[in-house]
């Protein structure tokens, strides 16, 4: 299973298995630090789903899936009061 169309066919059946789609309520306590890494590594995979030829889970998740994952990104940059913080590190990268 090396090939990237291997992989993802895997990651598709997986996905779509029963169950998959049930909501689940994750409570978890987590430092502004880590509430800051962990937006900006759903916002780059986020742009990685945007390169063709993207190997891996990445490639198999619908669009739906995506916009579900930037609302938790959002959700958790307010709840760490770092939206605005966030914002302006983005500002600086682009520049």
């Amino acid at each position: 299973m090396e090939t990237t169309i291997e992989m993802s066919r895997m990651y598709e059946t997986l996905l779509a298995a029963p169950g998959m789609n049930q909501s689940v309520k994750i409570s978890l306590t987590i430092s502004r630090k880590t509430a800051l890494l962990l937006s900006q590594l759903i916002e780059n995979g986020i742009v990685q789903k945007e390169k063709p030829d993207q190997p891996g889970i990445i490639a198999a998740l619908p669009k739906e899936c995506f916009q579900e994952i930037e609302v938790i990104s959002m959700e958790l940059l307010r709840k760490a009061d770092m939206t605005e913080l966030n914002e302006k590190l983005q500002m600086i990268a682009q520049s």
